[in-house]
């Protein structure tokens, strides 16, 4: 039995469509949930609860650092405020808003960010940020969560809206494969290992996830086990969840849709720095920016495919001996 037919995909949805739901549930069940959006309601697939409940949704137009402001004000009466725009317009156009009026304070505004990184297509290298996680995983205080498939991106939100704090959600753009099973339970700050293995750890988090699940079986036929995680919570990092899976294979690789400078592997790397030494690779966007084109075509041009992933791999296995 394959690896693949562990994880048959059940559907292929978006992201972002998994938040829009998630976003409808909690109106549902929560009166203090609001939500903001800047002029990209049906980007963000907000539409349903702004027609759920039109008292708590606000349309602030092309004004995202308003909205920022606005979402740290509602905390103050006790409200959830979720904002929704592209990722690269939730961080690098409002840094400032979020680093003073959220971060420093506390304050427990949930940043939904959806079309992030390679994925985002044909809008070019001006949206697709790659340095989101790394902006927001140095603010204190601030949680980081990338899910993996439509039905994690749901579970996420929910979770996040539990969290006192303020919570970075990335999502994205392109229909990829559901296929996280529903056995497999989501806990906020706690890593999911999808494959055991023995020889090399695939550290993975958001689209990259499945492909690296596609890269273990590829890795299987050659005769080397992978084991497989899910790292949809990027800060805080479970550690013991890393470390006792490079315990068994003594290496990882770490895969992301992000520079390769901020992200997830720097945040792996640095654990390994203070706490188990080992050999890694990153697959990663080399420090450039992206580019118009089909998410297909450029997850290959920029080395984030099953080859680049398996080559890695048997690096980082060579690098061991």
């Amino acid at each position: 039995m394959s690896i693949l037919d562990k994880f048959p995909i059940r559907d292929q949805k978006d992201t972002r469509s998994g938040f829009g739901e998630a976003l409808l549930e909690l109106g549902k069940s929560n009166p203090k949930v609001v939500g903001l959006t800047a002029d990209l309601t049906g980007s963000l697939q907000m539409g349903a609860f702004a027609k759920a409940f039109p008292d708590r949704f606000f349309q602030v137009g092309i004004a995202e650092a308003n909205m920022m402001g606005m979402a740290a004000g509602l905390t103050i009466g006790g409200y959830i405020p979720f904002t929704g725009t592209f990722a690269n317009f939730s961080t690098g156009r409002v840094y400032d808003q979020i680093r003073q009026s959220i971060a420093y304070s506390g304050k427990n505004v949930k940043i939904c960010a959806s079309h992030a990184g390679l994925t985002l297509g044909e809008d070019g290298a001006t949206h697709q940020i790659l340095e989101d996680i790394g902006m927001m995983r140095m603010l204190p205080g601030m949680t980081v969560v990338v899910p993996a498939d439509f039905e994690q991106t749901k579970q996420a939100t929910l979770a996040i809206a539990q969290h006192e704090g303020p919570v970075y959600l990335r999502f994205g753009r392109p229909k990829w494969p559901v296929f996280i099973p529903e056995s497999v339970p989501f806990e906020l700050g706690k890593i999911q290992r999808l494959v055991e293995g023995s020889d090399i750890t695939l550290a993975a988090c958001g689209h990259m996830v499945w492909k690296s699940l596609e890269a273990a079986e590829v890795l299987r036929e050659r005769g080397i086990a992978a084991e497989v995680l899910n790292i949809h919570t990027i800060k805080p990092l479970d550690e013991e969840g890393l470390l006792r899976s490079l315990e068994k294979t003594g290496a990882v690789v770490s895969v992301e849709e992000h520079n390769r400078y901020g992200g997830l592997g720097e945040t792996i790397a640095q654990t390994l720095a203070i706490r188990k030494p080992c050999p890694q690779e990153f697959v990663a966007v080399q420090d450039t920016f992206g580019e118009s084109g089909k998410p297909a075509d450029l997850l290959k041009k920029y080395g984030l495919d099953v080859p680049q992933i398996v080559a890695a791999a048997e690096t980082a296995v060579r690098r061991k001996a």
